[in-house]
């Protein structure tokens, strides 16, 4: 049960009702027919006690939702709420960067990006744009509560689809794209991707999350001088399919600062992922980024701060993680190792009893499991060469960011990972030292 004393879906858009939402104009259909049905809610106490948490800059609705809605049902939507220190250090940067004349959420949920600039730029006209209607109501509800109705815009539908009217000023987009995996786009979308990539001379894979697919909107949406920041998994830094997001970063996006989250911070309360706040500006080709790896989200902060790299440099490369880590350098007089010859060593799993796979590891994916030597005497019983690696164990290697999976697949981690906190596998030092506790690498 929330705070609120909110129990199911039901119960949150009667509250949303009695606070106002059908007040907010251009209701959808679907949002007409969701507050019909609605109870009409007859508990004052809490409504009082509603507005009053709204008031003072908290989301209880959005709570709620995230409360009565699991996880694993809102991982369809890509529906990950962002707790209010991301979202402050963003709209702080939106604020030193410009002042727009119109914010636009595209993912926009209960309205937290959108609130908070509100109230940061007094004459915004603000366009939230969600394709839920059960969190369209939540939105509507809370503008309603803080004052924010008359000049809002309300678009329930898929951010792809819309197309936004044209604006004299500045537009900056702010917010939480949904992450929603490949598996889970349809053909369609996955061709659309392709199709406004050719358009602009890029190459897009189908592998692709429903991140990137916004990012491209976006660019196809704004004009030369608008800006925006973006808090997304961190993926696209790395990986093949993120190659369309760093060259348009590095192009018509305008790219300015890219900040790094450390896995371990939890930055998403009830998703493990990682994640990276992307800050661009339309149109420019700044010589140098800023990129930054924080370690807790109470050290966000000032997101004009980093370490300036040069864009040749992340043009050269494929993969940008590695421009976030300081990299430390050899006293004067020594040379690394590596510059005189390969070293190739063991893992250290941390705990043995939790990550070389025993009956706890049936149902995880094929994926996670590594074939490794976990005994000495596995090598010294095969001989001069060790050719066949049936007779070995497998060690449970997951990546960083969990929401690579879903489905069945992710039950299954889930409740791996459960255990292995029972066990103690997120508390032993070489856990406590990754970037992820639950990745050996």
């Amino acid at each position: 049960m929330t705070p609120l004393g909110i129990k199911n879906e039901q119960q949150l858009l009667s509250l949303a009702a009695a606070l106002g939402a059908s007040s907010v104009p251009d209701l959808s259909s679907e949002e007409k027919k969701l507050l019909r049905n609605a109870t009409p809610m007859r508990g004052a106490p809490l409504v009082r006690r509603a507005r009053t948490l709204i008031g003072i800059g908290q989301d209880p609705l959005g709570d709620a939702f995230c409360e009565v809605r699991s996880p694993t049902v809102r991982r369809s939507n890509g529906a990950t709420y962002t707790p209010r220190k991301i979202i402050r250090a963003m709209v702080e940067w939106a604020a030193r960067n410009g002042s727009p004349a119109r914010v636009v959420d595209p993912g926009a949920g209960s309205g937290r990006f959108l609130i908070a600039a509100g109230r940061k730029f007094p004459h915004s006209q603000l366009v939230g744009i969600e394709i839920d209607p059960v969190a369209a109501i939540l939105l509507r509800a809370n503008l309603s509560a803080t004052g924010l109705a008359s000049r809002t815009r309300i678009v329930v539908d898929d951010y792809r689809n819309v197309s936004l009217d044209f604006c004299s000023g500045q537009t900056l987009f702010v917010g939480n794209p949904p992450y929603v995996r490949h598996h889970s786009i349809s053909k369609h979308w996955k061709e659309w991707l392709v199709d406004q990539a050719n358009a602009r001379s890029q190459k897009a894979s189908q592998l692709a999350g429903l991140h990137i697919h916004f990012f491209l909107q976006t660019l196809a949406q704004a004009e030369p001088g608008d800006y925006g920041a973006f808090i997304t998994a961190a993926e696209w830094l790395d990986v093949n399919y993120g190659a369309l997001l760093r060259n348009l970063f590095l192009a018509e996006l305008g790219g300015q600062a890219i900040h790094v989250i450390e896995p371990k911070a939890a930055p998403f309360p009830d998703a493990t992922t990682t994640a990276a706040i992307t800050c661009f500006r339309v149109g420019t080709k700044p010589a140098t980024v800023l990129v930054r790896r924080v370690h807790t989200c109470n050290n966000l902060g000032d997101l004009t701060k980093g370490r300036k790299v040069h864009r040749d440099q992340l043009g050269a490369s494929s993969r940008w993680t590695q421009f976030t880590r300081i990299a430390r350098r050899a006293p004067e007089g020594f040379v690394e190792l590596g510059e005189l010859c390969r070293v190739h060593r063991g893992q250290v799993t941390g705990a043995n009893k939790v990550w070389i796979a025993g009956p706890r590891a049936d149902g995880l994916p094929a994926s996670v499991l590594f074939s490794a030597v976990t005994r000495a005497r596995e090598l010294i019983e095969a001989g001069d060469t060790l050719d066949d690696t049936s007779g070995l164990r497998n060690v449970i290697d997951l990546p960083a960011d969990l929401d690579t999976f879903d489905g069945q697949e992710r039950i299954a981690i889930d409740r791996f990972l459960t255990w292995a906190k029972l066990m103690g596998a997120d508390m032993t030092y070489i856990a406590r030292s990754r970037s992820a506790w639950w990745s050996v690498g």
